[in-house]
């Protein structure tokens, strides 16, 4: 299947849309305080502990940062017009995730659901931060195609905020019992991301597809 120059340019600009708009998600909690989304299937010894909330908050705030950020890395003209602001960007993309990864590293330990929802979401956590040190790490040592492969791979973990989101919703919207499905999303929102990513990668190793 052709990936034309449209098709990609509307994907992208259909990912950024989605990262926007799940970017302004810390927001509810922020003007709503009595909006307790996801919470409400927690302990509520854990949501009124001393720390839970404000590493969950951490986590959201700065993944909404990351993803709003990191959502700009994948045009062209950007970067090739604004280089400077590229590299800001990136710089801003890239402080966000750690402290996002390592909150949402410790949160996923208190996920909701079976065992395998904790291991998802700290594997998510753990893909991240790696895949975004190996990132940084290649264009310190001047790679400059190993940065661009690593950051695709990094970004695809990242957006796991929105795939998750939606998935949640669409689950909903089917009337599926909470309990019978949201274990599942702590992997189904971000593998098919890095098996897609991984894909894209094959092509522009085969110079099917240009790097953008």
């Amino acid at each position: 299947m052709k990936f034309s120059k449209k098709s990609h340019q509307i994907w992208l600009i259909t990912m950024a849309v989605l990262a926007i708009v799940t970017g302004m998600y810390p927001a509810v909690f922020a003007f709503v305080p009595e909006a307790r989304g996801l919470f409400s299937n927690k302990a509520e010894a854990l949501i009124t502990s001393s720390w839970y909330v404000p590493t969950f908050m951490v986590h959201i705030g700065f993944g909404a940062i990351a993803i709003l950020a990191g959502s700009t890395q994948f045009f062209k003209r950007l970067r090739q017009r604004r280089l400077q602001l590229h590299r800001t960007l990136g710089k801003i993309y890239i402080l966000a995730v750690i402290p996002s990864g390592l909150t949402g590293l410790i949160v996923g330990f208190y996920a909701t659901g079976t065992w395998y929802s904790k291991a998802g979401f700290i594997c998510l956590a753990l893909g991240w931060l790696i895949t975004t040190i190996i990132a940084y790490s290649s264009i310190k040592n001047g790679n400059i195609l190993a940065h661009q492969k690593w950051m695709m791979r990094s970004y695809a973990f990242c957006f796991a905020f929105v795939t998750f989101r939606i998935y949640l919703g669409l689950g909903a919207a089917l009337g599926l019992p909470f309990n019978a499905y949201y274990s599942y999303l702590s992997f189904l929102c971000w593998v098919p991301n890095i098996v897609f990513i991984e894909w894209r990668i094959q092509r522009l190793r085969a110079g099917l597809v240009p790097i953008t």
